[in-house]
């Protein structure tokens, strides 16, 4: 089987993207972070769609971007709550975490090359998504560009790097249909940028409205909620 390595933080999205490296016949080798973001409760969840989806190998490393804040995931900044859609579409919010998905795909990079790999996905969309500029065709293009530049693995010719980003085009509508297609379990993954100690969502920060808005136009109760006894917001 040729290896990839999947970026994997707990949520939705990642976990669809697992789930489609796996369907293609890929051995995936899951990658996440203990990166100083606000909880635990996404590396719960990626440790359980890892197992549920029985990749190769799972590491959890750690790298410590709160040291930088600017970001209510890595600060001290409040998570926005009760934004509709037009105020998600307002800029980038604070939710952004400067240059996280750089940082990640060069971790992923890196082990890529180890384990002889020359495929690397990201869950990143955009679409359905919070306006974050590291999540556009554009820079995955450029950051394979890269890939292929600064690498062995890349400047030898035995293999070049490809970077999969396969819901970057697609609605969370389209996501969800696509994971529930590949069987995939969204009661294991968790979305929310804000949830409680229990790993209930707030059903209120743009995350958890975003993941909502998907399940409605899919016109199926998020099994999450449903296992938390919870509504949708």
């Amino acid at each position: 089987m040729t290896k990839a390595v999947v970026l994997l933080s707990g949520g939705l999205d990642s976990a669809t993207t697992l789930a489609i490296a796996e369907a293609e016949g890929f051995e995936s080798y899951a990658l996440s972070f203990r990166y100083g973001q606000r909880h635990r409760i996404e590396l719960e969840s990626a440790a359980r769609v890892a197992r549920a989806l029985a990749v190769a190998e799972h590491l959890i490393l750690d790298i410590d971007l709160r040291r930088f804040g600017g970001s209510a995931l890595t600060g001290d900044l409040a998570v926005p709550k009760d934004r509709g859609s037009e105020q998600m579409e307002e800029g980038i919010p604070v939710t952004y975490v400067p240059a996280r998905n750089t940082v990640f795909l060069s971790f992923a990079l890196a082990w890529a090359e180890v384990l002889k790999a020359g495929d690397i996905f990201i869950g990143v969309n955009a679409l359905d998504y919070s306006g974050y500029p590291d999540c556009r065709p554009e820079y995955i293009a450029a950051y394979e560009h890269m890939a292929n530049l600064a690498t062995k693995l890349g400047t030898e010719g035995h293999r070049s790097i490809r970077i999969h980003a396969p819901l970057i085009r697609l609605t969370k509508a389209q996501i969800i249909r696509k994971g529930v297609g590949l069987g995939l379990d969204y009661a294991l993954t968790s979305s929310c940028y804000d949830p409680d100690a229990a790993g209930r969502p707030c059903r209120r920060c743009d995350a958890c409205r975003l993941r909502a808005k998907g399940f409605a136009e899919v016109g199926t109760a998020d099994p999450l909620l449903v296992g938390f006894g919870m509504s949708a917001p």
